[in-house]
């Protein structure tokens, strides 16, 4: 599969550039996107809600009202989950949300995220390009002119730029990640992928079918 090569300033470059098939013309597994976004999220959950039980509560323990004759029902102090304050029932505890994913579900799922945008045309290729300093106004330039407007767009870069990154810090619609930092999440959510140029090859050699 060839797709054609652009630069930052939106015109074609009259270059082609050839797309692994095995990574990039796939059958999307579903599931195993599915799988690789749900360990992302677990990941990312902090786990830390906590709500006092009843052995947790600080109330006195005394009796409120005698056992019988009263004609309501029984109660015990005020820590019962019954009453207003006292303690919660099976409540959240800290614990840890992440889970293990076998590396190879982990690569089919980026293969068939990729593999996805490819297919929905939502894939751009475009040169290696780099700032001189970190300016947002340089990368709403190249956004505007790669006719991304107002979609969600990942940039994915060979190596972390840090003037690329920090031009594209204030811009809430715009990711800029190394191919290192790629998960499907990130793919998944974005409305057009932009490659780098550079980053296809570092690509094909992490997500090759081993």
């Amino acid at each position: 599969m060839e797709l054609k090569v652009y630069n930052i300033n939106g015109s074609e470059t009259g270059r082609t550039i050839t797309l692994d098939d095995s990574i990039f013309a796939i059958e999307p597994n579903q599931h195993a996107i599915y799988l690789d976004c749900k360990q992302y999220l677990a990941d990312n959950r902090q786990g830390t809600a906590k709500a006092k039980e009843r052995s947790e509560n600080a109330h006195s323990t005394r009796k409120l009202k005698r056992q019988k004759g009263t004609g309501g029902a029984r109660s015990g102090d005020l820590k019962s989950p019954v009453f207003v304050g006292g303690g919660r029932i099976f409540g959240p505890q800290p614990r840890d949300y992440r889970f293990k994913l076998n590396i190879k579900v982990k690569r089919l799922a980026r293969r068939s995220a990729l593999s996805a945008k490819v297919a929905e045309s939502a894939m751009t290729i475009v040169e290696n390009f780099s700032f001189d300093a970190p300016k947002t106004k340089d990368m709403v330039k190249v956004v505007n002119n790669l006719n991304l407007g107002d979609k969600k767009s990942l940039f994915v870069v060979e190596n972390q730029n840090n003037f690329v990154s920090l031009s594209a810090r204030n811009l809430q619609r715009v990711k800029v990640v190394s191919v290192s930092q790629l998960n499907t999440y990130d793919i998944v959510n974005a409305s057009n992928i932009v490659l780098c140029e550079g980053s296809i090859s570092e690509i094909n050699r992490v997500l090759a079918t081993k």
